[in-house]
C-alpha cells in the first residue's frame, strides 16, 4: 500500500500517521482542552491568580486551536496552519503586554504536552493502536508543541521590538533570548538577531557585572566589539561575541569596563551562554563570601573547582557531614588537626615524612594522627570512591566554614551539630 508520505510528500512525523486516527482522537479534544486549561491555572503561579475573562478566553482559544490543528494535521498533513500559528503569536504578544517573561507560557506548553500525551496513550490502549504508531503520535505531539512555542516566542519578540522601536531595545531583547534557559530554537534567535542587526557568533564570553561605588561607569562599554549588554537591571551583565579568526583574542576588560567589577564566564558556544552567565554570577557570590579573592576582574576558568564544589552549598554541606562524621566525636581543634592531616595524606599518598613535610610537623606526630584516622575511618581509607569523596568533603569544609562548624559535634556540648 502506498504510504501517506509517498502520496502527500508531507514531512514526518505526520506523514507516517494513519489518517484513521483523527476520528478516534477528535471526540476527546474538548474535554482535554478543559483539563489542560484547569491544570495550567492550578499549577503555574502566573496563571493561578484571577484573570479577566478576555485573557482566559485567549488562553482557552490557544489550547483549543492547538488541539484542533493537531488532529487536522493527522487527518491531512497539508492542512493550513497559519490560523493556529497566529493565535499562538498573539499569546506571546499578550505575555509581553502583561509584563511577564516567556517562562510561564513555556511551562504551560510543557504541561499541555504532558497531559495530551497521557490522554492519547489511554486512547491508544482502548483502541489497540500499534506501539510504533503510538511512538509516532508522541513524537508528533512534542513536535507540534515545539512549533507553537516557537510561534509564541516569535510573537513576544515582535511585540517587544514594536514597543521598543529602537535597535538598542531589540538588542537587549536578543540578549534576553540568548540567556534564556533553555534557549529558543536557533531559527528564532536568528530572526531576533537579524532584527537587531547583530550577527550570531559561534562562540562568546558572558560577564556578570557589579557597580563600583565612587567610580564613573561608561554607559556603552565594548560597543566596538558588538557587545550585548544590560546595565540597568538589578544584575547587570553583558555578552561579547568572539571572532572566529582569533581564538585567543580576549578583550582588555580592566580598561574597557572601568567603573565595573566583572566576573567572566569561560569562552563557550552560543547554546551554552545561559550556563556561563550562571557560573559568572556564582563566582561573584563566592567572592562576596570570601571564598575566592575579591579582584576587579574574576575569571571562572581560574576557579572551576570552587564553582563545582560550591554550586549547591546545601548538598556540599551534606557531603561534608556524611563523609566527615567520624570526626564529630572530637573537639573542634582535634577535628581541624586530623582533617588537615587526612587531606595532606590523600593529596600526597605518601608516608609520614611526606605528610609531615607538608604540614611542618614531626613525622612521629603524623604517624600518631594517621593511626587515629585509621581507627576513625576504617575501610574508607582504602576504598577509592570513599577516598575521592573524603577529599571533596575536606576541600569543601575548608572553603565553606571552619571544620568544626561543619562536622557534627559531640552530643551534650550544648551546641547544634549543624
Amino acid at each position: 500500500m502506498l504510504t501517506r508520505a509517498a502520496r502527500t510528500g508531507a514531512p514526518d512525523p505526520w506523514a507516517a500517521l494513519p489518517s484513521e486516527l483523527a476520528p478516534i482522537l477528535r471526540p476527546e479534544m474538548s474535554s482535554l482542552a478543559t483539563q489542560i486549561l484547569t491544570e495550567i491555572q492550578l499549577r503555574i503561579p502566573e496563571y493561578a491568580r484571577p484573570m479577566d475573562q478576555k485573557y482566559v478566553h485567549a488562553i482557552r482559544r490557544g489550547v483549543e486551536e492547538a488541539l484542533g490543528q493537531f488532529v487536522d494535521q493527522i487527518a491531512d498533513p497539508t492542512a493550513p496552519q497559519e490560523r493556529c500559528a497566529e493565535v499562538h503569536r498573539a499569546l506571546g504578544k499578550a505575555e509581553m503586554h502583561e509584563g511577564r517573561s516567556l517562562d510561564s507560557l513555556q511551562a504551560a506548553y510543557r504541561l499541555g504536552a504532558r497531559l495530551a500525551w497521557r490522554r492519547t496513550a489511554r486512547i491508544g490502549e482502548r483502541a489497540r493502536i500499534a506501539p510504533r504508531t503510538m511512538l509516532l503520535l508522541g513524537e508528533a505531539i512534542y513536535a507540534h508543541i515545539d512549533e507553537l512555542a516557537a510561534r509564541s516566542v516569535e510573537g513576544f519578540a515582535e511585540a517587544q521590538a514594536r514597543a521598543a522601536g529602537t535597535r538598542a531595545r531589540r538588542r537587549r531583547r536578543l540578549l534576553e533570548l540568548l540567556l534564556t534557559d533553555p534557549q529558543p530554537p536557533r531559527r528564532i534567535l536568528a530572526e531576533a538577531a537579524e532584527a537587531a542587526h547583530w550577527t550570531l557568533p559561534r562562540t562568546l564570553v558572558v560577564a556578570a557585572l557589579e557597580r563600583v561605588d565612587g567610580q564613573e561607569q561608561r554607559s556603552n562599554p565594548l560597543s566596538r566589539r558588538e557587545a550585548l549588554l544590560d546595565l540597568e537591571s538589578g544584575h547587570p551583565h553583558l555578552l561579547v561575541p568572539c571572532p572566529d579568526d582569533d581564538a585567543d583574542d580576549e578583550p582588555p576588560w580592566e580598561q574597557q569596563l572601568a567603573g565595573w567589577r566583572v566576573a567572566l564566564g569561560p569562552r563557550v558556544e552560543l547554546h551554552r551562554a545561559p550556563h556561563a552567565l550562571r557560573w559568572a554570577r556564582k563566582l561573584l557570590e563566592l567572592s562576596h563570601a570570601g571564598l575566592v579573592p575579591e579582584r576587579p576582574v574574576l575569571r571562572c576558568e581560574d576557579h572551576l573547582s570552587h564553582l563545582l564544589l560550591l554550586s549547591d552549598e546545601n548538598l556540599t554541606r551534606q557531603v561534608v557531614h556524611t563523609r566527615l562524621a567520624p570526626l564529630g566525636g572530637l573537639k573542634p581543634k582535634q577535628q581541624v588537626r586530623l582533617a588537615d592531616t587526612l587531606l595532606a595524606w590523600l593529596q600526597t599518598r605518601g608516608g609520614a615524612p611526606e605528610v609531615a613535610h607538608r604540614l611542618r610537623v614531626h613525622p612521629q606526630t603524623v604517624r600518631y594522627r594517621l593511626h587515629q584516622l585509621e581507627d576513625l575511618f576504617g575501610d574508607a581509607l582504602t576504598d577509592p570512591q570513599a577516598r575521592f569523596e573524603l577529599e571533596i568533603a575536606l576541600r569543601a569544609a575548608g572553603r565553606l566554614l571552619s571544620y568544626g562548624a561543619l562536622v557534627p559535634e559531640p552530643a551534650g556540648n550544648g551546641r547544634s551539630s549543624t
